[in-house]
């Protein structure tokens, strides 16, 4: 994940000769998918905000609902966008080193101290093979890029990937090591997005399929308010096989594809009306994984510190308010202050950890799109701990 774990470009001119590429410029990032990795990652930051509101407030949850169908699936299927160059090349397997596994450790490690911190529990566990909260994202990221040759080779790779999602659906006894469950569940998502191509989202954002989709968004979250009381958002976290939610194991066979359909058509909805064009907040779409590492403190110290508890807070003046501050604070997350802080971390460069020489060198696979770094995903959500109401546990 340097830079982002994702590079993403604009078309480049007409190769040039080998005397012309020394004074060639870089070539600009694509404003569209900045934006749309910054509102996904706003998404993100929301949903978990908004959780606690929705213990009592239909239109909280409907909200909450609506953003969980498909906000982890966008940043899956982004993800795998920008992955569709990675092949095992030294340069890919450095970055995925440093911008994923790293991070994780480093991160996993923290939110452990942090947990031992704030409930005064100095006993709990240090377990790389459960990840905590949002960090199950960055082990799902490892899995998926490092199997993607694997996809890329076969001929119809999005039936395989959700037949392995709908397996892991019907499994009660898969286990919850490195968050398997979830790795599959969102494989779908991923794979998608290694099959698109960039005149897909061109498609997406005509105006007449713009048009269309609006109306399919808006219906959507009528559809959540009205299934509001009733329904489990935990259908949306694949945290664990469906006999979790009281049905028979086979029941995911058929409602792992149409949960997916359901998320495909609401990312749709979401990437049509993504803007295009450079925005005030375009440049923060390069610091989303920031965002999304950091924001689960914040989250978690809140419900630690009962912060939520205070009436006003469900009130509708209260929600806004709250959301505002969600949108806030990811957005100061994402910023470059932030960013300069934290890259030895996040993003660091380790050149004392690898060989030198061509091998080892990213320089080999410079002229490749570098795989994508979204944060979020996440995203995302992840398990809470804080003690949830059974219908609705807090995700990531």
């Amino acid at each position: 994940m340097p830079e982002d774990v994702v590079q993403h470009t604009r078309p480049g001119p007409p190769a040039q000769s080998d005397q012309e590429k020394p004074r060639a410029k870089r070539a600009s990032r694509d404003p569209y998918f900045d934006n749309a990795k910054y509102l996904t990652i706003v998404l993100v930051a929301c949903g978990h905000a908004w959780e606690p509101l929705t213990y009592g407030s239909r239109t909280a949850t409907a909200a909450y609902l609506t953003v969980y169908a498909f906000h982890m699936p966008a940043f899956a299927l982004i993800s795998g966008y920008f992955s569709r160059s990675f092949d095992m090349a030294p340069g890919r397997l450095k970055r995925l080193m440093t911008g994923v596994v790293l991070p994780y450790v480093v991160f996993e490690t923290a939110y452990t101290l942090f947990y031992r911190w704030a409930q005064d529990d100095p006993g709990y566990p240090l377990s790389l093979l459960d990840p905590w909260y949002v960090m199950w994202f960055l082990v799902a990221l490892f899995v998926w890029r490092l199997t993607t040759p694997l996809w890329l080779m076969l001929r119809h790779p999005l039936p395989v990937a959700l037949g392995l999602a709908m397996l892991a659906a019907v499994s009660p006894d898969l286990g919850g090591d490195v968050s398997i469950q979830r790795v599959l569940g969102f494989l779908p998502f991923f794979v998608l997005g290694l099959t698109l191509r960039p005149e897909h989202f061109e498609r997406l954002r005509t105006r007449r399929v713009r048009l269309f989709l609006l109306p399919v968004g808006l219906g959507a979250f009528l559809a959540a308010y009205r299934v509001a009381p009733w329904f489990d958002a935990g259908w949306f976290y694949h945290r664990g096989s469906v006999t979790g939610q009281g049905v028979s194991r086979w029941v995911g066979l058929l409602t792992t594809p149409a949960l997916f359909c359901l998320a495909v058509l609401l990312t749709a909805c979401f990437l049509a009306w993504v803007p295009r064009r450079q925005l005030w907040f375009t440049a923060l779409g390069a610091g989303t994984m920031y965002g999304y590492l950091l924001h689960g403190f914040v989250i978690k110290w809140a419900r630690f510190r009962d912060w939520y508890a205070v009436e006003w807070l469900h009130t509708p003046l209260g929600q806004l308010t709250v959301t505002a501050m969600a949108v806030g604070g990811i957005t100061l997350l994402c910023t470059a202050p932030v960013r300069g802080a934290l890259r030895c971390v996040v993003e660091p460069r380790m050149e004392w950890a690898f060989k030198k020489g061509d091998a080892a060198s990213p320089a080999r696979t410079k002229d490749a799109t570098p795989p994508d770094r979204t944060a979020d995903p996440s995203p995302a959500a992840g398990t809470g701990d804080a003690a949830p109401s059974p219908s609705r546990a807090p995700e990531s």
